[in-house]
């Protein structure tokens, strides 16, 4: 279950125009990326919770291979000839208006109809990663909770510093990690976590009367994280594609 349904007011710039998750990262919304992190490992079975400007995504994901391709349109016999082969993206997604105001809690118990089998992933659909979505499962399953959250190190935007007993600055890292663990997204749930998501609330709250009883866990990721929060982000995650795409693992 990928959350696409918020406004994202703090990238208004393009978020006027289409929702967050059709931003482009290489020319591709960053959506497509988040699917195909997951499909490479073998789960390509999506429902995406929609929300604001949820048409267009709906709209690209039905008329894709027109926006990808060269084509020719014969108006006398209403044919279309495509002028490259197009590239097969083994996606099943089933789409669902979740509200334009929805709380991302309550965009989750909207979906529950369309979830089949014992446990489902959610994440959001602004983030990418590294992360290797097996072992992910795999650490899920052996810890036998309701939900599993994965914990990632962000870098610092503005650089830090390292301090000695006395105040002295005895290092500065430009490109710091935080050394506190953050919800990167990427969290799996059995599907007992209806009994903890209110209505009208965010997944988050869930976590704290999980944790009262001791069902949840975090999976620490060490690797590649950068959810697209700003501007600069979208900058930056544009700048990376360029050069090497830590979390481009389908074509490892």
């Amino acid at each position: 279950m990928i959350l696409c349904g918020g406004v994202g007011y703090r990238l208004k710039e393009e978020t006027e125009y289409r929702p967050k998750p059709m931003i482009e990262v290489g020319g591709k919304p960053i959506l497509w990326h988040i699917l195909k992190i997951y499909s490479h490992f073998g789960f390509s079975d999506f429902i995406i919770a929609l929300g604001y400007k949820g048409n267009l995504i709906k709209d690209y994901f039905v008329n894709h291979k027109y926006y990808d391709s060269d084509f020719t349109i014969n108006s006398t016999n209403n044919s279309i000839k495509f002028h490259k082969r197009l590239e097969m993206n083994k996606f099943k997604i089933t789409f669902v208006d979740t509200g334009l105001e929805s709380l991302t809690g309550e965009r989750v118990r909207l979906v529950k109809k369309y979830i089949r089998g014992n446990y489902f992933m959610v994440t959001y659909g602004d983030g990418l990663a590294d992360i290797n979505i097996k072992k992910l499962v795999s650490f899920h399953k052996s810890k036998k909770t309701i939900g599993t959250v994965s914990g990632v190190y962000p870098m610092l935007k503005y650089g830090g510093f390292d301090i000695n007993g006395k105040g002295k600055v005895v290092d500065f890292e430009k490109k710091a990690k935080i050394r506190h663990l953050i919800n990167g997204g990427f969290m799996i749930f059995g599907k007992q976590i209806f009994d903890y998501i209110k209505p009208n609330t965010m997944i988050e709250d869930a976590f704290d009367p999980l944790i009262k009883k001791s069902q949840l866990t975090l999976y620490e990721h060490k690797g590649f994280f950068h959810a697209m929060d700003t501007y600069q982000d979208m900058a930056d995650l544009n700048a990376i594609w360029k050069m090497s795409p830590p979390w481009k693992v389908w074509e490892r």
